[in-house]
């Protein structure tokens, strides 16, 4: 106990004026997502037919709610559904954490299919610049979890043990800041440099299998130190579990963007063609309305 650090008192709510209060966990996800949305606008000049700005900001709203809709079910119907179906007021209390990445990457992924076939895209030309994006989010998400004291790591005799007041008094990993650092900072300069220096973004599904290989690994690795709310075998968490299909997906895309080559000089005319159509159409709507 003597070598252990101590957790930092942070008080989870940042301000609070009366009935306003805005926490640090709910500051995280809004700074992720606004921070993910101006550098998607920033990456789209990389793209073969860069992305209107316009869509770039409507998408932000299907984004929000995929991630928060997805992140929150994903963690009722993985983690707890027992506690939720006892309790299942406590399912809006998303203050009090409980968010699950997978969760919300399959509420973004509907997302992103819908919004893409709305507006005829390529699924892949949208999903790249997200799976870009979203480690940003992942990297303020984890700094949240530390801040809240929650999804701490296994016991440990590792000089920086931390006794996290929620848990018990034995010193554990830090598990939060192990993945804010893989799956936030790691990743995100990974898909940087994939993305500008080689200009993986002519590659449709490139940056989104890298993504998904990326933080399937990442996720894997950390949950052999992170206290698991779920086992399997009798060593496999559930976080293990849910990676282990994304990181297959992840080779898959990889291997088919490269089969498949840079989008051509055809792909790129037809494409353009049809965001032409649709920014037509939508011009023709608001001058009626």
């Amino acid at each position: 106990m003597s070598s252990a650090l101590a957790f930092p008192t942070i008080d989870p709510v940042l301000i609070e004026i009366g009935p306003l209060v805005i926490r640090w966990y709910a500051l995280a996800y809004i700074t992720g997502l606004v921070l993910g949305w101006r550098y998607m606008i920033w990456l789209t000049k990389s793209q073969p037919v860069p992305m209107p700005k316009p869509w770039i900001e409507d998408f932000f709203l299907w984004c929000a709610l995929g991630t928060v809709l997805g992140g929150r079910l994903g963690f009722v119907i993985f983690y707890a559904p027992d506690y939720f179906l006892a309790n299942p007021a406590h399912i809006f209390m998303m203050w009090e954490g409980g968010m699950a990445f997978h969760g919300g990457l399959l509420g973004v992924a509907l997302a992103m299919w819908l919004f893409a076939k709305s507006r005829g895209l390529h699924p892949f030309a949208l999903s790249d610049l997200v799976s870009a994006a979203v480690t940003i989010g992942l990297f303020f998400g984890r700094l949240a979890n530390f801040i809240n004291g929650e999804l701490w790591g296994r016991p440990t005799d590792a000089p920086w043990g931390m006794v996290f007041p929620r848990a018990d008094d034995q010193p554990r990993h830090p598990s939060q800041l192990y993945e804010a650092f893989l799956e936030g900072f790691v990743l995100f300069t990974l898909l940087l440099i994939l993305a500008k220096l080689f200009r993986c973004l002519n590659y449709r599904g490139i940056i989104t299998g890298v993504f998904l290989f990326g933080y399937g690994l990442s996720r894997f690795s950390v949950e052999f130190v992170r206290e698991p709310e779920i086992i399997h075998f009798g060593w496999l968490t559930q976080g293990q579990t849910l990676s282990l299909p994304m990181m297959f997906a992840g080779l898959c895309f990889v291997a088919w963007a490269l089969k498949k080559g840079p989008v051509s000089e055809e792909q790129k005319a037809q494409e353009q063609s049809r965001m032409q159509d649709f920014e037509q159409k939508r011009a023709l709507k608001q001058k009626k309305g």
